[in-house]
């Protein structure tokens, strides 16, 4: 491994590429410790909570950022729900299935209406974020004039942050090493790692006690093994063998090899786990930002609400149904995953296509 590395190094053309991709990545956690101005750090804290919900874990996603408060509270997010619903719509409706079918200028076209969905959701993720903000006291002015400018200040900031790191991918994707929004993910998860390791000890080795030692051992061995195993499984593959046809032009012979079609185990990827997550946190989001989280217990509990909307909110309250250590929010976070995988693979391999190569192949 350290061979490839150090051989990789030495590649002008390579070296290149990982010293962009490391300044890219460099910019990106510089962003996400630049503060959005009038804002209050103890009511973020206050809105995150006591650790368990589901703002919280998606702090961990962005790296701390929403946490902090910071320009690229929102991360990658609105790209990715983008990206979802353009993938769905692709399917559903006929001309965007046409443009995918068009090679490189059908998926440039693609990119563009991904890109301005991207900005109208982070647009209504940001807004939908300055008024949980402002439900907890995190904003320093709302009355007034000034109220108005420090609002659209705060959402902008926060939309601008969204729109530089789509930015920030796609420069890595052209010219660095690597999927763009992939490392941009990457990064934000493990920069939370030496936190992550620090609590691990303190609430272990910290507390003095001999018998929680182990529990170390334990987490690390873990971790290792989850991510030899993720490894294996990403690049294991199903060679399907295939036998070419002799056929003779001229007075030469043509073709009679052997060969295989290799077939990807894990063909999506992490792709159906991250849009899955993203569905399954946006219920309890956006019941928690418009100030009716876990407040209600049965429908009709809260008169303000119309019966229908105090129903829906019972079924989506964060501390019942769609608390992420509820069995409720496990079992459909399963079955979205599984489902969005037959999906992805419909998308990304046809075998009547596959079938029609091989035709002309011979």
């Amino acid at each position: 491994m350290f061979s490839v590395f150090i051989n990789s190094w030495k590649n002008r053309d390579v070296r290149r590429k990982i010293v962009f991709t490391l300044i890219i990545i460099g910019i990106f956690r510089l962003g996400s410790n630049l503060f959005v101005p009038f804002l209050n750090q103890a009511g973020i804290q206050a809105m995150l909570g006591d650790g368990t919900s589901i703002l919280n874990f998606l702090d961990s996603m962005t790296g701390g950022a929403l946490g902090k408060g910071t320009i690229f509270a929102m991360s990658i997010t609105p790209y990715i729900n983008a990206s979802i619903i353009v993938q769905l719509l692709t399917v559903a409706l006929p001309p965007l299935e046409r443009l995918q079918k068009e090679g490189t200028t059908g998926r440039k076209k693609l990119d563009a209406i991904k890109r301005a969905l991207a900005l109208v959701i982070g647009l209504f993720q940001a807004t939908a974020f300055y008024f949980g903000l402002k439900k907890q006291g995190a904003v320093l002015y709302t009355e007034g004039i000034t109220g108005i400018i420090v609002m659209l200040a705060i959402i902008l900031s926060f939309v601008a942050g969204a729109m530089v790191i789509m930015w920030l991918g796609d420069c890595i994707s052209r010219n660095g090493v690597g999927n763009g929004i992939s490392i941009i993910l990457l990064v934000g998860i493990i920069s939370r790692a030496p936190h992550d390791v620090m609590t691990l000890i303190n609430n272990t080795v910290g507390t003095g006690d001999p018998s929680k030692y182990p529990y170390v051992l334990v987490v690390a061995i873990s971790y290792v093994a989850m991510v030899v195993l993720v490894v294996l499984m990403n690049n294991s593959e199903r060679r399907i063998p295939v036998q070419y046809a002799k056929r003779q032009v001229g007075r030469k012979m043509y073709g009679g090899q052997s060969s295989f079609i290799p077939i990807k185990v894990a063909m999506t990827g992490v792709m159906p786990i991250i849009f899955a997550m993203s569905l399954m946190s946006l219920p309890p989001t956006v019941l928690y930002f418009f100030g009716i989280d876990g407040q209600i217990t049965a429908p009709g509990d809260n008169d303000e609400l119309h019966p229908i909307l105090s129903g829906a909110v019972h079924i989506f309250n964060a501390p019942a149904n769609f608390d992420w250590r509820a069995l409720v929010y496990m079992i459909v976070y399963l079955l979205l995953i599984v489902g969005f995988n037959y999906f992805y693979v419909a998308m990304q391999y046809n075998p009547v296509e596959i079938a029609n190569n091989l035709k002309r192949s011979n």
